[in-house]
């Protein structure tokens, strides 16, 4: 007995292509925003605590995010950018964003976790306040704002991850935004086998089913 594998068409297989883009784009949006504001935010709040011993005795010190380290920031407002550069580039250019958008996430994720249960900031200022350069910290203690900054470098990391994968298939800045009154080109035929192409025919406001417009 003959038995016949059935094969996927290709215009449904490009369907299925077009809708896992637009599930990726989503999440790689959200993504992005969600762990480029957490990060920003986890610097802002303090990471560790301690004292310094001084002439009056024991002085109480704090140290920020920021104070601790300035890499988490700095690679959030990266990966910030790298999200919305992604949209204005095509092809070797967009693998390039969004290797750099994974890079921020990776760099932000770990510099959080080494900055967990850094001294250097607090050593510094127990040494400005008892005016004794090798003076270090006592009772240090940490919270737990440095790995809700690492969380943040996780998803910016997601998203790099999603842009890798699914970015071709992601639509790109259209014609829509060239200046006023410069002649349109007419749209290339659309080629139904092709995810990009689809993404485009819906940028225009085409049906790219073939179906009639509403």
């Amino acid at each position: 007995m003959e038995y016949v594998t059935a094969v996927p068409h290709p215009r449904t297989v490009a369907v299925g292509s077009l809708r896992a883009g637009r599930l990726s784009l989503a999440l790689a949006l959200m993504f992005g925003a969600l762990g480029a504001a957490v990060a920003l935010l986890a610097t802002r709040q303090q990471w560790s605590a301690g004292t310094a011993t001084v002439a009056g005795g024991d002085f109480p010190l704090t140290a920020s995010g920021s104070d601790v380290t300035g890499v988490p920031a700095a690679l959030a407002i990266v990966g910030l950018a790298a999200m919305v550069a992604v949209f204005a580039v095509r092809r070797t250019g967009r693998y390039a964003v969004a290797a750099l958008l994974a890079l921020s996430g990776a760099g932000t994720l770990a510099a959080a976790l080494l900055g967990a249960s850094d001294s250097a900031a607090l050593d510094e200022k127990a040494a400005q306040a008892s005016g004794d350069t090798a003076a270090t910290v006592g009772s240090l203690s940490h919270t737990a704002w440095p790995y809700a900054a690492a969380v943040g470098g996780a998803l910016i990391l997601l998203a790099g991850l999603l842009a890798l994968r699914y970015g071709r298939f992601w639509p790109a800045m259209s014609g829509r935004y060239e200046r006023a009154g410069a002649p349109r080109r007419a749209p290339a035929p659309l080629d139904p086998d092709r995810p990009e192409d689809l993404w485009k025919a819906l940028d225009r406001g085409e049906d790219p089913t073939g179906g009639d417009k509403p």
